[in-house]
């Protein structure tokens, strides 16, 4: 199916859905061009520094941290309802010790600006390479949110990702609307 350049704030309230519902679907390489994938259920876009900008945070525990630190591009991939199954597998399993991409059955695809590949049965497409990063500050984060989300300590670093391309399949709203009869906010 072909995939069609897209303004990266076209299918906004879609991917926050998809986050929200699923997840969506962080792809990495390595210096050897070896992909990963993990499922991420926090991110944002917006526009920062004058440039469209996606937010991702990675734990420096997951598999794709170091990646991140080593190859700074990543793709952020919106699933359709379909591949739920294997987005839950991606967010479950580390890249470490399976490859998730056999186990699950996506395909890693080239991207067309960064290294990071896309997962080629998604819907919609976002290449970016990182721009800025840092450290959550756990001082400055409320308790209630580090009591629910950090009993650990294990805290995310923040990639800011310029966005360099957006692209989606022809048919993406169609693949990305709200069962029938499902109400959004």
């Amino acid at each position: 199916m072909p995939k069609l350049t897209i303004r990266y704030t076209d299918y906004f309230p879609d991917v926050m859905r998809r986050l929200h519902e699923d997840g969506l679907l962080l792809a990495t390489a390595d210096a050897s061009g070896k992909p990963n994938v993990m499922t991420i259920g926090w991110a944002t876009i917006g526009s920062i520094w004058a440039r469209p900008i996606m937010i991702v945070l990675v734990r420096p525990s997951r598999h794709s941290y170091s990646r991140l630190e080593e190859i700074p591009d990543f793709t952020v991939n919106v699933p359709p309802r379909e591949l739920a199954e294997a987005v839950a597998y991606c967010g479950k399993v580390s890249g470490r010790d399976r490859d998730k991409f056999a186990d699950s059955g996506l395909k890693a695809a080239p991207s067309r600006h960064v290294r990071a590949p896309i997962i080629e049965q998604c819907v919609v497409h976002y290449e970016c390479r990182a721009v800025h990063r840092n450290d959550l500050v756990p001082a400055a984060i409320t308790q209630a949110i580090v009591d629910q989300f950090y009993p650990r300590g294990d805290f995310h670093r923040v990639y800011f990702g310029e966005i360099v391309a957006a692209y989606a399949d022809e048919n993406a709203a169609r693949l990305l609307a709200p069962p029938s009869g499902l109400t959004t906010l």
